[in-house]
């Protein structure tokens, strides 16, 4: 069969409703661009970046609250010591390759200082997974200009998946992964929001995969995919919700749950890496004076903490589901078989049974 979404194949995690387009983008104000590098000539190029840009382009002006979570430490996430210092995220996010953080993040730099948004000096926030097994990593195909173009596609509405921008080259659970997405909307005491969630899944081992508790990855060992190290995982989650940084930060951190239930268990080797922002308050980059703040209670967080697990949750999922095998520089790494996926779930869940 075709590629398609989990949901598309029956097949949903969790028990909360998603927003209209399961994505980051149902988030108000965040768009997401992508750009795909793909060549064979003069070196194998399976890469790309992508970016997260809150507020719809406003996030140079007014910035956002944030924190990060590092589940384990093997990868790169530049500007993490200002986030944890200041709680404030300053300009778009990225995702590329490892050997392209450098270039991206001054990219980012360049571009505040082009257009005009600066302010004096900046600590953009790029982050990284390796893609060396499909992507002659050492090519160094990543530029300033692409991560512009990346910047020039970011738009709402649906957003690309598998394949794409910084998840072009990635291996997911010995399968093809990449880029994936999802969303929920979250009922709090303190009223409704939005969340969503957007990774690079660069992870894990076959045999640990599973789809909504079942062990697919086991049933699957053997007869499809090829082997992978462990490797790497970043979450980016957004909400609309006015969190303080003590906040983002503990969501940041109840993304381990959601890489868990699909079987990543944060390996010596892996960069897991996770970073919440929240737009619901207006913190512009020159305050005049004192800015007046909101803050969801505490005690009202637990459904937020739950739609992170389930966003980040099938977001992985949709990675998978949503990429396709890819043949690159070091070989070829297929797609995870959808159909065989289908059967396995109906012979643990035959029809009409309803999971929590």
């Amino acid at each position: 069969m075709g590629r398609a979404r989990l949901r598309d194949l029956g097949i949903t995690v969790g028990r909360m409703r998603p927003g209209p387009l399961n994505a980051i983008t149902d988030v108000p104000g965040v768009l997401v661009g992508h750009c795909t590098l793909i060549a064979d000539v003069p070196r194998i190029v399976r890469t790309g970046v992508t970016v997260m840009v809150p507020r719809e382009g406003g996030i140079w002006r007014h910035h956002a609250f944030a924190g990060f979570h590092a589940f384990n430490g093997n990868g790169e996430m530049t500007g993490q010591h200002w986030v944890e210092e200041s709680g404030l995220l300053v300009s778009p996010i990225a995702v590329t390759n490892t050997h392209a953080v450098g270039v991206v993040r001054d990219a980012l730099v360049a571009y505040a200082a082009e257009h005009g948004v600066l302010d004096r000096w900046m600590l953009p926030v790029v982050a990284e997974t390796f893609d060396g097994w499909l992507n002659d990593i050492d090519a160094f195909a990543v530029t300033k200009e692409h991560a512009y173009a990346a910047l020039a596609a970011a738009r709402g509405g649906p957003v690309a998946e598998g394949n794409v921008g910084g998840g072009t080259g990635m291996r997911c659970h010995g399968f093809k992964g990449g880029i994936g997405t999802a969303s929920r909307i979250v009922e709090s005491q303190s009223g409704s929001y939005t969340l969503g969630a957007l990774v690079q899944a660069n992870y894990g081992s076959m045999r640990h995969l599973r789809v909504d508790g079942v062990p697919v990855g086991s049933e699957l060992e053997g007869k499809w995919g090829t082997p992978s190290p462990p490797g790497s995982i970043i979450v980016v989650i957004a909400t609309d919700a006015p969190l303080l940084p003590v906040q983002c930060k503990r969501l940041a951190q109840r993304a381990t749950v959601g890489l868990a239930r699909v079987g990543g268990l944060g390996f010596n080797s892996s960069g897991d890496i996770f970073l919440a922002f929240a737009t619901g308050n207006y913190l512009p980059a020159q305050p005049a004076g004192v800015v007046p703040l909101q803050m969801v209670p505490h005690e009202h967080l637990d459904p937020f903490f739950e739609g992170v697990a389930e966003a980040v949750e099938e977001s992985i999922l949709n990675a998978l589901t949503a990429a396709e095998t890819m043949t690159g520089a070091r070989g070829t790494v297929h797609a995870l078989p959808l159909d065989e996926v289908q059967r396995i779930m109906a012979r643990y869940r035959p029809r009409g049974e309803v999971t929590e």
